[in-house]
């Protein structure tokens, strides 16, 4: 089954001949290098162009950051390396490296070293710190060396390919390669290194219209990638995801699986041949050259995989290693301010035999599914042990320990809680989504429909597009999330009960008032959790809000995309993770919450009886509790008054504001 990779176009722009392309690290930018003699610096985020150097009259085929130095280095077609301060777009040095055409240059992720490449058929190793001098060369292809690059896991090593077929390994230090790859039938074009995981593999691409996998250790052809219409002109590893991509002088670049080998994609952007891809570790994003121009794509969700139980113990997934932490672990004595890192121990748990793209605790948190690749296994929190597994495209827990699958659009399969199946169902309807809880929704675009667990009878269809629905623990309150807003649901388990133990009928809506509408918001939820009648979520413009009683309050604004994990009552504290597993806490009171949500309610006396348990610095952090506090006094001396009555009801319009579900 494929992977559900999310493609979103984040850049273009025309231009000449793009012959290179590099990401910074830190900045928001794209360097090309341009057949034309240009080398550009693009901006991603605002699509402009951020300086441009005018190298050469000749084609720059390379050029790559040196962010350590504010350098930008550029080998041409006229044998010259030059080296620019990006900040002053100073020239830091200009050299003749090469007798001909410079096809590449790489630089040393932490020595101060750049490689170059030739149509000379020399190798040449460069260290800034000797004023560029030439310290190596290396000597051994009887043709083109179209490029080099170094090993990540291993940067004493490096790997070059050449139009003389073959691929070479070489190690800094030593003139004569350690071993050659043989295998393509025409010219190797590109070369590049597997980041993630421990194989020992480097991709090629070649004028044979195939890309080959390689294991640099057993020197064999693990996997040929056959499909590209023309020469294979680029070929990257995904830093990221477990994906190859590859592009072609046929236009269009292709993403496949990395593990199975399995075609995922195909994407043409009409802008001719593909000359080169550019990526950064820590990224989603790839770039593109083109004949016409450069194109960046995102791909996939910067979600952390991560899941937090009840008591704190929080397990993710970086690439197919498991790790967890422990709350608990950060003792009384750190006391860690509202939105500070916490100093967690990280402890690997194992391995995922698939590649996790969603990592979920069962509700009593005895156990951890882990979704992707079309598949998932369900493993012990603790212990990290398999227990079950099977296909999937999606997943989803009941309340009371049961699972459902989505096999295909149209076949969903439930399963108790000793991992038996239970019932298979094919629905009427092409299901996109499924999402657990008290219920078993099933999702369309346009709708979703509302299920038992145990009979799988409709309970309610609502004509909304769905992207997330959340469950309060009791049961008896929902969230809808659409794209643009989100809608809170009670949930009248017993009038669908008399409904459907009375005999009534059940049509294509369900039971008509098994949901009343008790809030919309127009607000866009990134992720929420319910604790008690509260609804925390963070929004599109990185607040953290909560919402009671349908009265919406800010808590924090957050510094980066951030996302909820869950919230300990025994710490007052809700929590978040940012893309780079770092977990930081917010201050929540529960009887803060309870106050308001009881004022809202018209419940006088326990709200002040809840009063005296919320700490006097806490009143400044909810901006309307000094309101609530004079509006409960108020109301607790003229709560019979009609004229108070009236206004509580025009105040408190959530409780008597009803719409139509349709």
């Amino acid at each position: 089954m494929p992977l559900r990779l999310d493609i979103k176009r984040k850049l273009a722009q025309r231009s000449e001949r793009v012959k290179s392309a590099d990401l910074h690290p830190t900045e928001p930018w794209i360097l090309s290098s341009l057949y034309s003699g240009s080398v550009c610096i693009w901006n991603y985020q605002t699509q402009t162009m951020v300086k441009s150097f005018e190298v050469t009259e000749l084609p720059v085929r390379s050029a790559k950051f040196i962010a350590r130095k504010q350098w930008v280095v550029a080998g041409a077609d006229d044998m010259f390396i030059r080296v620019y301060n990006y900040n002053t777009m100073d020239k830091v040095k200009v050299f003749e490296a090469h007798t001909d055409y410079i096809r590449c240059v790489a630089v040393h992720p932490t020595q101060p070293f750049v490689l170059s490449s030739s149509d000379d058929m020399l190798i040449k190793l460069w260290d800034w710190d000797k004023g560029w001098a030439c310290t190596h060369i290396f000597e051994g292809h009887s043709h083109y060396v179209m490029q080099v690059t170094f090993n990540p896991k291993d940067t004493n090593t490096f790997a070059s390919a050449s139009l003389d077929r073959t691929i070479k390994i070489w190690s800094i230090g030593s003139p004569d390669p350690n071993f050659t790859l043989d295998g393509h039938s025409k010219g190797v074009n590109c070369v590049d290194y597997f980041t993630g995981g421990d194989r020992p593999f480097l991709i090629t691409g070649s004028d044979d219209q195939t890309a080959k996998v390689w294991d640099y250790q057993t020197k064999s052809c693990v996997q040929t990638l056959e499909g590209h219409a023309h020469n294979v002109s680029a070929v990257c590893f995904h830093p990221e995801l477990p994906i190859i991509i590859t592009g072609s002088e046929d236009g269009t670049v292709r993403l496949w699986h990395s593990t199975t080998y399995r075609l995922e994609n195909t994407l043409n952007y009409g802008l001719e041949r593909v000359w080169a891809l550019g990526y950064m570790k820590g990224s989603r994003r790839i770039v593109i050259g083109y004949d016409e121009g450069t194109i960046m794509i995102k791909i996939g969700r910067e979600v952390p995989v991560a899941s937090m139980d009840n008591s704190g113990k929080i397990i993710w997934a970086k690439h197919n290693e498991i790790q967890t932490v422990n709350i608990k672990t950060v003792g009384a004595g750190n006391e860690i301010a509202d939105g500070e890192r916490l100093p967690l121990a990280v402890k690997e748990l194992g391995s995922c035999d698939l590649y996790p793209q969603n990592l979920r605790h069962n509700p009593n948190g005895r156990f951890v599914v882990v979704c992707g690749d079309g598949e998932y296994i369900i493993y012990t929190a603790l212990a990290w042990r398999n227990r079950s597994f099977g296909s999937a495209l999606e997943f989803a827990w009941s309340s009371d320990g049961e699972y459902a699958v989505r096999e295909s659009t149209s076949r969903i399969k439930i399963y108790s809680k000793n991992f038996q199946e239970r019932k298979s169902i094919r629905p009427t309807f092409s299901v996109e989504r499924v999402f657990g809880g008290v219920l078993l929704a099933m999702c369309t675009n346009d709708f979703i429909c509302f299920y038992d667990w145990a009979d799988c009878r409709l309970i309610r269809r609502i004509d909304v597009n769905v992207k997330n629905l959340y469950w309060a623990d009791s049961g008896d309150l929902v969230t809808v999330a659409s794209d643009t807003s989100f809608y809170i649901l009670k949930y009248n388990r017993d009038v669908v009960s008399s409904h459907l133990d009375g005999g009534g009928s059940v049509g294509e809506e369900g039971v008509e008032d098994a949901f009343e509408l008790l809030h919309e918001i127009n607000e866009r939820i990134r992720t929420g959790l319910w604790v008690g009648d509260c609804f925390i979520y963070n929004n599109s413009s990185s607040r953290l809000n909560y919402c009671v009683g349908g009265e919406v309050t800010t808590l924090f604004h957050l510094d980066r995309p951030m996302y909820l994990l869950g919230y300990l009552a025994n710490q007052s504290r809700v929590y978040l993770i940012d893309k780079q597993f770092n977990v930081v806490g917010y201050t929540l009171l529960l009887s803060l919450i309870e106050y308001k949500t009881l004022v809202l309610r018209g419940d006088f006396d326990r709200a002040n009886d809840i009063l005296p348990s919320i700490p006097k610095e806490q009143y400044d952090r909810c901006p309307m509790f000094y309101y609530l506090l004079y509006f409960a006094v108020f109301a607790s001396a003229y709560k019979d008054n009609l004229l108070f009555s009236a206004w509580h009801i025009s105040w408190n319009h959530g409780a008597c504001w009803r719409k139509p579900l349709r």
